[in-house]
């Protein structure tokens, strides 16, 4: 199954997410099939940025969101 989640990346006690669609078999960190957006929880003003058309052509193709990854989405249409 693919999966929309996140991707850990930054040093230790300082995260940098990118949000990546994955087979859910692959590691957390490992082989993706592309990247569709950023989240930096550390910054305010550039908090979220995603490709909407992008998770949306995903998401219609069957790829399931994490729930995280579901409820920054919901940010990013508002």
């Amino acid at each position: 199954m693919v999966k929309i989640r996140l991707r850990r990346m930054g040093a230790k006690k300082a995260p940098y997410y990118r949000i990546v669609v994955a087979d859910s078999r692959s590691p957390r960190d490992g082989r993706f099939i592309e990247e569709i957006g950023t989240y930096d929880p550390l910054n305010e003003s550039e908090k979220l940025k995603v490709d909407l058309e992008r998770a949306k052509y995903w998401i219609a193709n069957g790829a399931q969101p994490t729930d995280t990854v579901r409820g920054l989405l919901k940010k990013a249409e508002a």
